[in-house]
Order: structure tokens, then C-alpha cells, then sequence
């Protein structure tokens, strides 16, 4: 299987439930922080998340300065979520085994997705760059 390799911008996350028809689930607007410039930073700083953010590669993530409390879901490479919680801040998440991306939102609105341990969920580029 080949790696691909992400670049920073904006895409869409789908999550598809099970028993969604194909392309009946939600859609997120969602900030990919792939360099190692754009991950260290996430979402530090900001008081309100409009969508989510995917940290890639990641296996873990910390909170300290942040302003909010967040949900964090761990995905393995094949994009299926390995574990969820919810963060305040100023803590360390300790490094989840087998996750190779991490999704960030703000707290509670994973649960609203239904964006929960087995689910797989996709990630469609924005066209045009």
C-alpha cells in the first residue's frame, strides 16, 4: 500500500455511520496540519473550531495553552477512529498505539457526527489546490 502524502489546507471529513447509505453522512469542514509547523501549532490559541482539524502524522496530542476543551480522535492508517475523548486544557494524551492521524474538534461535536471507536470516516480534498 503506498503512503500518500499530506500537504496543509482545507479538505472535507466524511463520516459514514453504519447503515448510512453511501454519501448520507456528515460532512465537516476540516483544516489539515500536516507540516510540522501547522501540527505543533493546531488548534492553539483559538477560542471556537468551525469544523474539525486533522494532525498527520500524530499519535497523541496535548492541550496546554489552549483556550477550550476539545474531542480528540485517534485513527489508524486506514482512517478507522481507534479511540475518542474529550480534553480540557492543559493536559498530555498519551500516545495511542496504532494511530497514525488525529482529529480535533471542539468538545462535543464528535458525539454529534457519530464519529465513535470502529467508525471509518474519509477525507475528500478540496478541489483546486
Amino acid at each position: 500500500m503506498r503512503r500518500r502524502r499530506w500537504r496543509d489546507g482545507t479538505a472535507t471529513l466524511a463520516v459514514e455511520g453504519p447503515g448510512t447509505p453511501p454519501g448520507a453522512g456528515v460532512r465537516v469542514p476540516l483544516e489539515v496540519a500536516a507540516s510540522y509547523r501547522a501540527r505543533s501549532k493546531g488548534l492553539l490559541g483559538r477560542s471556537a473550531v468551525d469544523g474539525a482539524m486533522l494532525l498527520t502524522p500524530a499519535s497523541g496530542v496535548h492541550t496546554f495553552r489552549m483556550r477550550i476543551p476539545i474531542d480528540v480522535a485517534y485513527l489508524d492508517r486506514r482512517f478507522t477512529v481507534v479511540a475518542v475523548r474529550t480534553m480540557r486544557p492543559g493536559r498530555l494524551g498519551l500516545p495511542r498505539l496504532r494511530s497514525r492521524h488525529v482529529l480535533e474538534a471542539e468538545a462535543g461535536a464528535m458525539a454529534g457526527w457519530g464519529l465513535r471507536v470502529g467508525v471509518r470516516v474519509e477525507i475528500e480534498e478540496s478541489s483546486g489546490g
